[in-house]
């Protein structure tokens, strides 16, 4: 074991001592960061309109801060972003995080001086958290890659603006720079298959022994290092290859596939990072859910997610919530974002600590019938099927058919690029739909009601995901499929990619 393995099992211990602190005292931890965060911002032009010097407790801030996503607090982002001081939190921000939505096309995400050091110490304590629970270091002395956006930087009224992954990349620790890989000069190439080309030639044959990424760009390179390698597996290209961190989708669609290219079940931590702040990791191989973060300057709220479209949700603080409820996500950070809806939805699994699931995107969910079908049950009833049968699945996408031929009642249609397909398409259709509706009441009664005929599969052609989004000038990054639509967009352009 080298110098920095060694030092690192002392580090993780004392690492693990502070998060145990958050483990134990989550509640208090997130009323001093509502506390500490109202009194930061209490002279900016947003506390001075929403009256922050009058805020004594939290239902004087839910009655004079109303939850708004970001077009309804984009009036003050873009005075941020025309380069204004003092508009949502002290000064300026550090930078600008640029991100695309489904509505609101290119965001700008505002990270302070003191919001960003929290994205870099969550990353490090997750990969510390592993250390310390499992004993294995020997990564951190090997190679390890972190397939990310671009790092080039431009400005936006004298701020540096670019994408999230790109500018933590300006701020990965110096003891781990030179284990570090891609090259900047790799880095800074924006096309996507391009990129991963010069990544593949970089790395294979380094000692490569931690990947990160999102699971299927790193799919994507590790088809593309088996290809140039004559067919070999992951492991056999990087024999020390022994820990895989992933985020921004669920890797249980992924797993079965990723694990047949690596060659084998690898260790995986799973982290919950969004361009608004860090905001849970996994800190056990042992216990499920996310640790979240709560001494991070975040202050979380949440709304039931099946309230969050009436006119005056349930709005609670951590100390109220309950397990295996569905909730959207509501952030207010220090660098400025004050009743945000975030967008996703997560459960909390445990409160002893307060660990949380992430389980999909309060707009990402099917109810052209009522019947509100959310990407987790989705995810499950495909899963579970797929995994009894030794299915391989890629990727796929569901929206509903409201207007089907005459004579059919309406459906769910299922688009799925499977590695491995069904011997028989229509019954594993059947299998999946019976367990849908064992998971939503609503969607069975809809079934049975013949208002709805079971979900239709439509298998796709090879690269039919990765083509699409090529397609849309989406490809790779942090860009992931919607997995689940209330529309037909996605939909009918997929129709062109299916088997005959």
């Amino acid at each position: 074991m080298g110098i920095k393995a060694t030092l690192s099992k002392v580090f993780a211990y004392f690492v693990n001592r502070q998060l145990d602190n958050i483990r134990q005292n989550a509640v208090t931890l997130q009323q001093k960061a509502f506390t500490d965060l109202v009194h930061a911002a209490k002279d900016t032009a947003f506390g001075k309109d929403h009256k922050f010097a009058s805020i004594n407790n939290y239902e004087d801030f839910k009655r004079l801060v109303p939850v708004r996503d970001y077009e309804e607090l984009r009036p003050y982002i873009e005075r941020v972003t025309h380069g204004e001081a003092d508009v949502m939190w002290p000064g300026k921000p550090a930078y600008l995080a640029k991100t695309s939505g489904t509505t609101s096309g290119v965001k700008y995400i505002p990270i302070s001086k003191e919001s960003m050091p929290e994205h870099i110490k969550a990353a490090r304590n997750a990969l510390l958290s592993y250390i310390h629970e499992t004993g294995k270091a020997d990564f951190v002395d090997g190679k390890m890659i972190f397939l990310q956006g671009s790092p080039v930087l431009s400005e936006k009224a004298g701020i540096s603006t670019g994408r999230l992954s790109g500018i933590v990349a300006h701020h990965v620790p110096g003891y781990l720079q030179k284990n570090r890989l891609p090259s900047y000069e790799t880095n800074c190439i924006e096309d996507w298959e391009e990129k991963v080309d010069a990544i593949v030639g970089e790395t294979a044959k380094e000692d490569m022994r931690l990947i990160s990424g999102i699971p299927p760009w790193c799919q994507m390179y590790f088809d593309r290092l088996s290809a140039v390698s004559g067919g070999k597996k992951v492991k056999d290209i990087f024999p020390n290859f022994k820990l895989f961190v992933h985020g921004g989708v669920n890797y249980e669609p992924y797993r079965a596939r990723m694990e047949e290219a690596i060659g084998f079940k690898i260790d995986s931590i799973e982290t919950y990072p969004a361009s608004e702040g860090f905001i849970a990791f996994q800190d056990s191989q042992k216990e499920k859910g996310l640790l979240l973060m709560v001494d991070a300057g975040i202050f979380y709220e949440f709304i039931p997610s099946e309230e969050y479209f009436n006119e005056n949700p349930t709005r609670i603080n951590l100390k109220d919530v309950e397990l295996e409820r569905n909730y959207a996500l509501i952030m207010n950070t220090s660098a400025g974002l004050w009743g945000y809806s975030l967008g996703d939805t997560i459960k909390f699994v445990s409160k002893n600590p307060y660990k949380i699931a992430v389980t999909g995107r309060i707009k990402h969910y099917i109810s052209a019938f009522g019947e509100h079908v959310i990407g987790e049950e989705v995810e499950q009833a495909l899963m579970g099927v797929a995994n009894e049968e030794g299915i391989d699945i890629v990727e796929f996408t569901v929206a509903p058919q409201v207007n089907p031929a005459e004579g059919q009642l309406p459906y769910h249609e299922w688009f799925i690029e499977f590695g491995k397909e069904p011997n028989d398409l229509a019954a594993f259709a059947l299998k999946v739909d019976k367990v849908l509706q064992k998971k939503n009441i609503y969607y069975f009664d809809l079934i049975e009601g013949n208002i709805l005929q079971p979900l239709i599969v439509n298998s796709l052609k090879k690269d039919t995901f990765i083509n699409y989004m090529r397609s849309q000038g989406k490809l790779g990054g942090q860009n992931k499929v919607p997995r689940l639509s209330n529309d037909r967009k996605i939909a009918d352009e997929l129709k062109a990619y299916t088997q005959n």
